[in-house]
């Protein structure tokens, strides 16, 4: 008997001989509510104005800190040609070998010594750098050699 009322073949329960074609539609539609889509939108925007500025700092940041490592890789150029030039002879005065056009990876930059004090320049950079990350405080350094 348990087995007829599952199928619906027991006495008494009424059989259902003919389907609405409105019902089986509602039954197999599949989706998301136009309330769900929207949410989701709205979600994806606050997400958005929250990264992109994120994004562009992180891209400035990168770039400040190349910079910085091209700089301190001209001094370290500078220092070891001074080095060079004590092991040479003595040297009361640092005189670059190269001053300008010194390559350093993706960089370029120059280095000046002007009364005991040297200066060290990112001079050219790669594409698409902002001329604020890499002028004046980020791409030159001076210091003393000796």
């Amino acid at each position: 008997m348990v087995v007829l009322m599952i199928f619906g073949l027991a006495r008494g329960v009424p059989q259902k001989t003919s389907f609405n074609m409105e019902e089986i539609m509602l039954r197999n539609e599949k989706g998301f509510t136009l309330i769900e889509i929207i949410a989701v939108l709205v979600i994806l925007g606050i997400l958005a104005a929250v990264a992109v500025p994120r994004y562009f700092s992180m891209v400035d940041k990168a770039q400040q800190s190349a910079v910085r490592g091209a700089v301190a890789a001209l001094q370290s150029t500078a220092t070891s040609e001074y080095a060079a030039q004590l092991i040479v002879g003595p040297a009361s005065t640092y005189t670059p070998a190269t001053a300008a056009g010194i390559v350093v990876g993706d960089f370029t930059g120059s280095i000046a010594n002007a009364a005991g004090v040297v200066t060290v320049t990112v001079t050219a950079v790669p594409t698409g750098y902002a001329a604020s990350n890499w002028a004046g405080t980020y791409g030159s350094k001076s210091f003393r050699v000796y």
